[in-house]
């Protein structure tokens, strides 16, 4: 390509900016979250597109950026147990490559910012679960932006996953949350425990929120937000019980919400507005390269939902997890905009079955197994700690937006199970689905010995 074709392109085509928040469902204020203080996310709304029906794909972090970076379902080319094929050689599949690797193919610029001015940092989180043949991003330091126009960068902030940020973030917050204000799920008791996790949640939000504004700012200030399609997101739902790893609503439904400048705004945008159409964590990845005015592979799951490439609305977001850590697993996952059909292929196994990670880091967790060994748990909370699970789960979401009342057995609702069912089935056989067969278990064990050694948590 020509110096000449390069420089039109540029000035043709948007940089691109994801601010991705670690383990964040859409506990804003902008989604209407009373308890959130959360100005500059809900500012971004204002300016932007909100969505009310984004779900990523898989509820925990490895797996959830395998997708978002390649624009494939993570068991569709082997990357669907969390933390697999890190070692060792694992590219990426024929067909299938990362989308910065795309975009530099195409003259833009790609970072992974983790410096900025002054003593804002990002991550640099990545996370995937496959090896990569060339050099992943050309930066990490967000100096470099203004002078390679296009660009695409991301930015990873870590305060709503569970650690030293998470603490470090109960110091800092303002105004702070207490135990006292704070509503919560029908699945968890009233407990001390649960409300302090729970303001503990909202405080890391506020201290995310203000990183959020920084970078915006920081943006205005370079001469870049008007050339600047900014999205914000989460990578998968909130770290709590039933949560983060567990696919429902409450570890699938992330906040996202995309601004774009006025020169490159399409019909099916509009400022301030709220979209409800179903969207997948994936069509993000289509739709940036839509922006970059590059075509959609044909096999990519991912599809464009702005612009010259969106087509009809989504009817269903699928989803589903694997093995977790430790913890075997197999769930897959079918949402319209009313309904969520669950398929749990290792029923005879609890839902609160071991994983020390959470059993360390969720003090609800311990907190929940307690009062199920004192009896002390009724409803909802103790059919979270039952020993079984149903094989088929069906919640109404409009009526039911904790997911409580299974109506898979009810005769009412029959039509929608099989509808449903019917539907999963289909999804799961055209992506090809590499969770029918099971792991090495020489791969479980090592995770096992890890866990073990990480955690020290015996079950």
């Amino acid at each position: 390509m020509t110096a000449l074709l390069l420089l039109l392109c540029a000035a043709e085509r948007p940089n691109v900016l994801w601010i991705i928040g670690e383990d964040v469902g859409p506990e804003f204020g902008c989604y209407g979250d009373p308890h959130a203080h959360t100005p500059n996310v809900d500012a971004l709304a204002a300016e932007g597109l909100r969505f009310t029906r984004a779900f990523t794909v898989t509820p925990v972090c490895s797996t959830s950026r395998s997708s978002l970076l390649t624009g494939h379902y993570a068991w569709s080319f082997g990357a669907h147990n969390h933390r697999s094929n890190r070692g060792g050689n694992h590219p990426l599949p024929g067909g299938v490559r990362l989308l910065t690797h795309r975009l530099r193919d195409a003259g833009y610029f790609t970072a992974n910012v983790r410096k900025f001015p002054g003593k804002l940092k990002g991550t640099g989180k990545t996370d995937w679960n496959f090896t990569v043949e060339g050099k992943e991003f050309d930066s990490a330091d967000w100096s470099d932006l203004k002078g390679h126009q296009p660009f695409y960068a991301q930015v990873n902030f870590p305060e709503t996953h569970r650690g030293g940020s998470w603490k470090d973030a109960q110091q800092t917050a303002d105004p702070k949350t207490t135990p006292d204000e704070v509503t919560f799920p029908a699945y968890y008791p009233d407990d001390p425990v649960v409300r302090e996790s729970w303001a503990a949640y909202y405080n890391a939000l506020n201290v995310l929120d203000r990183k959020v504004g920084q970078v915006l700012d920081q943006l205005e200030a370079d001469g870049l937000a008007d050339n600047t399609v900014v999205v914000f997101l989460g990578d998968h739902g909130r770290a709590m019980p039933r949560g983060k790893q567990w696919a429902y609503d409450s570890g699938m439904h992330i906040p996202f919400i995309v601004r774009v400048p006025e020169k490159f705004r399409s019909e099916r945008y509009t400022p301030g507005g709220v979209d409800g159409r179903l969207l997948e964590s994936i069509d993000l990845t289509a739709q940036t390269l839509d922006w970059a005015g590059l075509p959609v592979p044909e096999a990519m799951h991912g599809r464009p939902f702005l612009g010259r490439l969106a087509g009809p609305p989504r009817e269903y977001a699928l989803g589903g997890r694997d093995r977790g850590d430790e913890t075997v697993d197999r769930v897959r996952t079918l949402r319209d905009e009313r309904f969520r059909y669950v398929r749990n292929y290792f029923p005879e196994r609890p839902y609160s079955q071991l994983n020390r990670y959470k059993l360390t880091s969720y003090p609800i967790v311990r907190r929940m197994l307690e009062l199920r060994d004192a009896g002390e748990l009724a409803g909802p909370p103790a059919d979270l700690m039952k020993p079984r699970r149903p094989r088929e789960e069906l919640y109404d979401v409009t009526a039911d937006p904790d997911e409580v009342a299974n109506l898979a057995g009810e005769p009412a609702h029959r039509e929608t199970l099989l509808r449903m069912r019917a539907e999963l089935e289909a999804a799961l056989d055209r992506v090809g689905d590499e969770g029918r067969f099971p792991e090495d278990p020489e791969a479980i064990e090592a995770a096992e010995r890890q866990m073990r050694k990480a955690y020290g948590v015996r079950p």
